[in-house]
């Protein structure tokens, strides 16, 4: 349920900024269990209500944080990529998350935090709606303090160039984007396509079987950040 107000869409953009400190909401729950930071990159709708929510996660043992879904019925933890310090964790959280309330409300969160068991989230609400009814829906079932309200002539962009950029970093390794890269240049998507795969895994000095297991990683961790935005 979202709460619209009679304000036209040319009012102000509201920013809210919520704090939390219960540790039942995953992401805050999560980074006090690991003495950690969270932050979430993505979240997407799943089937049944349920939404799949992708955090980047700095400073931990990721098992710690995968015990999780043994303590927390309502989410299943996944490890989608695993880094010296941490790695990128997938929720699929099905209640009793502050994030997705908001977004039902009408206020996109543009930043989710949890930062060794406090959590912050920043959202932002079109003029259409009226701020004073999203703060006290949310407030009235949800156990966060409104720490900042402030407005502002416009959105922040979705999904910037450097955003893609700096995705693209964190998601694929040096070497699946050389492939892909090399992939791309060389004509292997056109069609008909320009270079066969013997030819391309010759290019690059590896084997048809290890070319196709880059590229197939490549390809749907590209294609999961573009259709997951």
């Amino acid at each position: 349920m979202s709460v619209r107000s009679g304000q036209s869409n040319d009012d102000p953009v509201v920013e809210l900024e919520f704090a939390f400190d219960d540790p039942t909401y995953p992401f805050v729950g999560a980074s006090a269990a690991g003495s950690c930071r969270l932050e979430l990159e993505e979240m997407v709708p799943r089937a049944d209500g349920a939404y799949a929510e992708f955090y980047s996660v700095r400073g931990t043992d990721l098992s710690i944080v995968e015990t999780l879904s043994a303590e927390h019925p309502s989410i299943a933890v996944t490890v989608i990529e695993r880094y010296d310090d941490g790695g990128l964790l997938e929720f699929l959280v099905e209640e009793n998350c502050p994030a997705v309330r908001l977004a039902e409300l009408g206020a996109l969160p543009r930043s989710v935090v949890g930062d060794h068991g406090e959590g912050r989230i920043v959202a932002e609400l079109p003029g259409e709606y009226d701020a004073r009814d999203v703060i006290s829906t949310f407030q009235a079932e949800y156990d966060g303090d409104l720490v900042a309200k402030r407005e502002q002539e416009s959105f922040t962009p979705l999904f910037s160039h450097r955003e893609f950029e700096r995705a693209l970093e964190r998601r694929l390794t040096e070497r699946q984007r050389e492939v892909l890269e090399t992939a791309f240049e060389a004509g292997y998507y056109d069609w008909p396509r320009q270079v066969s795969s013997e030819a391309l895994a010759d290019r690059l000095g590896i084997s048809q079987p290890t070319l196709s297991e880059h590229l197939t990683a490549a390809e749907r961790k590209l294609l999961s950040l573009v259709f997951e935005r």
